[in-house]
């Protein structure tokens, strides 16, 4: 259940009162320890002890070495299956806390509070939880559902431009996956503030719901949700891997580029739709510097994906902007020339 709150935090406070969970647990990082926590905690209505368990902010925090910290302090602070986490963070504490949740102990329940634009309109939604292994992004992880998630639009205030950019990324992406109406108003946007995208959050956010609620596991339609990032993470997972890691919807954006034009290649796009695709992007997003990384290493990485058959690489890929096809082969010279074109800064 998605909910958006005033303040009050009222579904919450509900869900503590019919529940009446043995222990809280809130999984903050330094940022949203200092920025969010004290928003949220005089807003709780409940006698519940609770816990604090924070992690330093970034993705490199994501790993089953961080998983297993947190599983010891649960033990010493004797978490059981009626106890509850509250994930209060962007996209690397919802899928690090759902994960640790839908583990420990063979699971206990868990909220979402994103507090960045990617975890409201992504990360938070849909019940995919995981860590990054060997630096490929999200290849452990469970799907489990929240019992709740809170949007809180007022969080995004405690966001850098770069942070408010990246989650950006992904509503670009439900636009051009499911829906020409949302690319269009999105497309639109001139200056990217809080104020000029809060109106199309509930819609980007709708969106992912209605196709998670079509195919949870993740066998048809659901992998549309994946346009731009078998391309996105390779490039993420190389910059993480040699320590100057790039933020997600950069990648995310950089990937969608490449694949509008395999699109193009192998789906017919319309060339027309490729251009709209990229002067978008290009308006939001500078061009990250791939040229140095070798080919095969992109292509290595992209064919460790999830979503792949044997050595297939699999790709979801639009036919028009609002409409997506899923498990597209590309061979690897088609890959290599969507490289490229990236790289040609065209």
């Amino acid at each position: 259940m998605i909910t958006f709150s005033d303040g009050s935090f009222a579904p919450i406070n509900d869900y503590l009162q019919r529940k009446k969970p043995t222990k809280i647990f809130f999984l903050v990082d330094e940022n949203t320890h200092s920025s969010c926590l004290p928003v949220l905690l005089p807003e709780l209505v409940t006698e519940v002890p609770y816990e604090i368990l924070e992690i330093s902010a970034g993705e490199e925090m994501k790993t089953l070495e961080t998983t297993a910290q947190l599983w010891e302090i649960l033990s010493e602070f004797g978490a059981d299956r009626h106890s509850l986490l509250i994930n209060l963070g962007g996209g690397v504490v919802s899928d690090l806390g759902g994960f640790i949740a839908s583990t420990f102990k063979r699971g206990f329940p868990f909220i979402n509070i994103p507090t960045s634009l990617l975890g409201m309109v992504d990360a938070s939604i849909g019940g995919k939880t995981g860590v990054d292994l060997n630096f490929y992004k999200n290849l452990i992880g469970t799907f489990a559902l929240p019992e709740q998630i809170c949007l809180y639009p007022q969080f995004l205030k405690t966001l850098t431009y770069i942070e408010l950019r990246s989650g950006f990324a992904e509503m670009l992406k439900h636009g051009i996956v499911a829906s020409r109406e949302h690319w269009n108003k999105l497309s639109s946007t001139g200056v990217l503030s809080v104020e000029s995208i809060a109106p199309y959050i509930k819609d980007s956010a709708d969106i992912k719901q209605s196709i998670v609620d079509q195919d949870f596991r993740e066998t048809g339609i659901r992998k549309i949700l994946n346009f731009g990032h078998t391309v996105g993470h390779a490039i993420e997972s190389y910059f993480l891997k040699i320590g100057k890691p790039v933020p997600h919807g950069e990648a995310v954006a950089a990937g969608m580029i490449c694949e509008a034009q395999l699109a193009r290649e192998v789906c017919g796009l319309h060339s027309g739709e490729v251009t709209e695709i990229v002067t978008t992007i290009d308006r939001f997003y500078p061009r990250l510097s791939i040229s140095e990384i070798p080919m095969a290493t992109l292509i290595h990485t992209m064919q460790q994906d999830k979503k792949n058959i044997g050595s297939a690489i699999n790709f979801s890929l639009p036919e028009a902007i609002g409409k997506c096809r899923y498990n597209v082969c590309a061979d690897e010279t088609a890959v290599v020339k969507a490289l490229e074109y990236y790289i040609s800064g065209r």
